[in-house]
Formats: structure tokens, sequence, C-alpha cells
């Protein structure tokens, strides 16, 4: 049974790629009631596949919405929802007749939340792209990197996820508060350049005080400085070092015993290569779990570089349900906790489109109509 804070909630989701999923995900993980539409037939470039966390916690059906009977099944399905989740390049919802006017003329008080990767408007907004495209443009991957080499791509984290997903999510919650005095539904335009661009704020803050200044990887957050970087260790792996204050990075001088005079002037950029230098060699000589124990009580900074797979299993994870297992399977367990309404575990991915007949079932279609629909290709 569903709990969380947004239970009650009802949300359908056109079926895309992982910005929206992922948004999907989140409201579903805290309670909200998910209807995945997907198209009748599989599409070839909708990535699908069993146990996939971003399907996680929803019922999926399948509707060709590009047949008139199919739109209006599904239109039905939104009349009934508090949330529309759609992540397709602009117009396409328009084109098959799912567009905002169409839904908010049957449902005012609908939130419909859409996700690209440049917005719904400007010069781009029609262009092909991806998450290395968007951070590019929003000036988010240009920072990141080692001096002198190229931009290193951070996954796709920033733009689909941190910027796209998250950033939607959180306008669909705020557009739902907004709602609770109004009345009245909106629009929730999340553009993925701009997400990202968002989560550089700090970075332009610290341009604008001249903490920022140097070439990239040169700076003090993004690897130059020796207080916040990874080191490798004597097994071949890596701990992270984030020592920024002065009584932190006392303490990894303690931990990793060296003499405080031999690595002064640690916010001077000019000796930042040499006392990196003797930290690495320090580092080199054990084991990453080793300096991570010698680290433990410590306010030294030094945590053990882990793998997703090491994550799962790590002391602190488990102690607070940082993971959890999914029909056999781990995955990040739903996030944040809350003290009063805590979220369900989530439920097991559902197989693609199983749920046609029992969502048709609940909203009237008779049985001798669902299958004719199904009989004619309307349905899955």
């Amino acid at each position: 049974m569903a709990s969380g804070p947004l239970t009650g909630l009802r949300v359908v989701e056109l079926v895309g790629l992982a910005p929206a999923p992922f948004a999907t995900t989140m409201l579903a993980d805290l309670g909200a009631e998910v209807i995945r539409i997907d198209r009748a037939k599989p599409g070839a470039d909708v990535l699908s596949f069993p146990n996939d966390p971003l399907t996680r916690s929803r019922r999926w059906v399948g509707l060709d919405t590009k047949s008139a009977e199919g739109r209006d099944l599904a239109l039905r399905l939104i009349d009934r929802a508090d949330v529309l989740i759609e992540g397709f390049r602009p117009g396409v919802t328009e084109r098959l007749g799912l567009g905002p006017a169409d839904c908010l003329a049957r449902n005012p008080g609908l939130i419909y939340g859409r996700i690209t990767g440049w917005g719904q408007d400007g010069p781009l907004a029609h262009a092909a792209g991806h998450d290395i495209n968007y951070i590019g443009l929003a000036g988010a991957l240009e920072p990141i990197g080692r001096p002198g080499e190229r931009p290193v791509p951070p996954m796709n984290l920033i733009g689909d996820f941190g910027g796209g997903g998250l950033l939607l999510a959180m306008g669909i919650l705020a557009a739902l508060v907004e709602r609770a005095g109004s009345g009245r539904g909106q629009v929730v335009d999340a553009s993925m350049v701009d997400g990202a661009a968002l989560l550089t704020t700090a970075l332009h803050g610290l341009k604008n005080i001249g903490l920022w200044n140097r070439g990239r990887g040169e700076n003090m957050l993004d690897g130059g400085a020796p207080f916040y970087d990874t080191y490798e260790t004597a097994d071949g792996r890596y701990v992270a070092v984030g020592a920024i204050e002065e009584r932190f990075w006392g303490d990894l001088v303690r931990v990793l015993g060296l003499e405080p005079a031999d690595v002064s002037g640690r916010l001077d950029p000019a000796r930042w290569p040499e006392v990196r230098a003797k930290v690495a060699a320090v580092i080199r000589t054990r084991t990453r779990d080793e300096w991570e124990k010698l680290a433990a009580g410590t306010d030294a900074c030094l945590t053990p570089v882990l793998t997703p797979e090491e994550a799962r299993t790590h002391p602190h994870n488990v102690a607070r349900r940082t993971f959890v297992e999914v029909d056999g399977h781990a995955q990040p367990a739903p996030a944040p906790k809350f003290g009063r309404t805590p979220a369900a575990a989530p439920r097991a991915p559902r197989t693609p489109r199983s749920d046609t007949t029992e969502v048709l079932t609940e909203l009237g279609v008779p049985g001798d109509e669902i299958d004719r629909l199904r009989a004619a290709g309307v349905i899955a």
C-alpha cells in the first residue's frame, strides 16, 4: 500500500527518457499514484529493461495516442489526474491533442509538467541534444576536468537528473502548493539548460568575488587545491579529501603523520603543487580501507571513494537505509526521509503495458469494449 507525504496525489506520465521518468519516480517514491502511458506497441526510441528503477512504483498502460480513441482514453485518465508529466520535444503533445490547452480545458486544476533540454522556446528549442550539450551551453561542463585537459562529462547527472528531473519535480511541487490557494493548474516548463545553469549558482558567486579565477582544475573546489581532491592509495583505489577549513586540515595533517610546517601555506595556489605532492606520497603508503580506519572519529574529511556496488554495503549507508532491495535488485531508496509520513518501500517495476485492462476497467470502460479496442490495436 502506498504511503508517504504525496499519498492521494494522482500522476499521469507519458513514457519518455531519463529526466521525466526520474521526476515521476521521485513523486511515486513519496506516495503518489502514477499511471504510465506507453504506446500500444513498443517503440524503438524508448529504452526499457526489466527491473529499471526509473519505472518502479507505478502502473503501466499501453495506448495508441495517435488514434482518436486512444487519445480519448488518455484524456480521460488525465481528467482524473493532479499532475501530467511529459518529456517530448516542444509541440509533440500539441500535435497529439494532449497539449496544455487540450488538457487544462478539461481539467483546470492540472499541473502540466514538461521537461526538455533547451526549454519550450528559444532558438534551440526544437534542436536535438543530450545532457552533454545542455550542460555545455549552461556553462556547467567547461569547468570540470584537469588542467590542460578536455572538460570531463560528469556522466549525465547534471543535466538529465539534477538540472532536469529533480528541477521538474521541485517545480511540480511548487505549483501544487500554489494550486492549494488558487485552485488553478498551470504549465511547469523545466529546461535542462536552465537547471544546469542553476546548479552553478555558487560558482558564479565565487567568480564574482575573485575566488574562482584560475583555469580548469586549478581552483579551490575543482581538484586544484590539495585539500579538496582525490588521491590514489597503495592498493590502486582512491580516497576523497575535503579538508577545506583550517581545523579540518589540521586533523588531516595529523592523520597523515605530516609536520604542519611541511605543508603550510595551503591557501597559497603557488604552493599547491608542493603540498599536493607530499600529501599524495603519504596516502600512497596505505590502502584505501586503512586510511578510512585511521581517519575514523576525526574531522580529517578523508573518506573512501566507493564503487556503486560498495556503496550499498557501507555501514553508514546500511544504517541510513540509503539503498533498498526491490525484487531482489539493489537500488537507491526514496529520499528525503520524513518523520511523520515516511515513504513505503518502492514497488518492483511492472511489465510494460501490463496494467492496461485493470486501469481501463477502473476508468469505467466495459470488458467487451476493452476487447474491441485491443483487437483494433488501440490498446496494448
